[in-house]
């Protein structure tokens, strides 16, 4: 199993701090989640059916009715590779680890791109987080288009995880998703970051219908609880909480980000920092030791932050950042 952010029983063990005192910064998830109401009993005590509304509001929301709801975008991340001819896959690097893990285990060659999608040279498919998770880089729908018609014409697959992509929709190329325009594109979509619901593991995939029926073949019946696809309906038809949050999360991730300037290098989303930092290691730790839970990647040296959900979770953070030596 691959590591993930919000390990927090793992870390209270490690650093011998009772779960209670942690501030867990390590997912990026929403801190201000969707006040999920009280679930008709139907929910619960019936098999999920598709005529629920979930799929009408899910179409009104991002904007496609070309979708296929998933148990999380995990789910569509596992099988996707699975279903798409084998070849190589170029991907931008650093990214959520599961995606290349994925595509290994389906029998794909993987090449590494460094940033940006130039030099796609033989490559079957292409795959993108956008926003980047973890280096917070934004790729412009233009470049993304360029490259998906360039896949296109050798008959090629282009896949976005757009999971951090809600407070900034105006980036988000799942609209085009298996249109005229895109027919080979394929964009995630998740629940569990803007909405702060990854409890409910809710995820839709965006694409080309024929390969949406071929998913949904391979998935079979009831791939969503009912209880989630009730609570998310009601999250996608909220426009007030979401026209709200927006404008909340904005306002909070830029002042993550000047917080964290005198950590290093800091590239930011409304819903995560990261810090590019030789020292990332040695101040997860530090932190940590403090009951400040971040997520460390080792591999490339960048530390990344969520967001505190509280002004005394700020001013935690804060006075922790201010007492944090220049080299720990």
């Amino acid at each position: 199993m691959l590591e993930h952010g919000g390990q927090l029983r793992q870390a209270a063990l490690a650093y011998g701090i009772p779960l209670s005192d942690w501030l867990d910064l390590s997912t990026g998830i929403n801190p201000h989640a969707w006040p999920v109401p009280g679930l008709p009993p139907e929910a619960w005590h019936r098999l999920p059916e598709d005529d629920d509304g979930l799929e009408r509001a899910a179409a009104a929301y991002y904007g496609n009715a070309s979708l296929l709801p998933v148990a999380g975008s995990q789910a569509a991340i596992q099988l996707l590779p699975t279903l798409l001819t084998q070849g190589k896959l170029a991907y931008v690097a650093p990214l959520y680890a599961e995606h290349p893990h994925a595509w290994i285990r389906a029998g794909h060659v993987l090449e590494a791109l460094p940033g940006t999608l130039q030099g796609l040279g033989g490559a079957s498919h292409a795959l993108l987080c956008n926003p980047n998770n973890p280096t917070a880089q934004l790729h412009r729908p233009a470049a993304l288009l360029k490259a998906a018609e360039a896949l296109r014409d050798r008959g090629g697959w282009l896949v976005l995880d757009e999971a951090f992509i809600d407070a900034t929709p105006e980036h988000s190329l799942t609209p085009l998703a298996g249109s005229a325009v895109a027919p080979n594109l394929i964009v995630l979509r998740s629940l569990g970051k803007f909405f702060g619901l990854a409890g409910t593991r809710v995820g839709f995939v965006f694409a080309d219908r024929a390969l949406l029926k071929r998913m949904a073949e391979c998935l079979g019946p009831w791939t969503v609880a009912g209880p989630s696809r009730a609570a998310a309906r009601l999250a996608l038809e909220d426009g007030a909480w979401q026209d709200t949050m927006r404008p909340r999360l904005l306002a909070e991730g830029r002042r993550l980000h000047e917080m964290l300037l005198s950590l290093g290098e800091v590239s930011s989303t409304p819903l995560f920092a990261t810090v590019r930092t030789p020292d990332s290691a040695a101040i997860h730790d530090w932190l940590a030791r403090r009951g400040i839970l971040t997520r460390n990647f080792t591999d490339c040296g960048l530390l990344r932050f969520g967001l505190p959900g509280t002004e005394p979770e700020w001013q935690r953070l804060a006075d922790a950042l201010f007492h944090c030596p220049p080299t720990v």
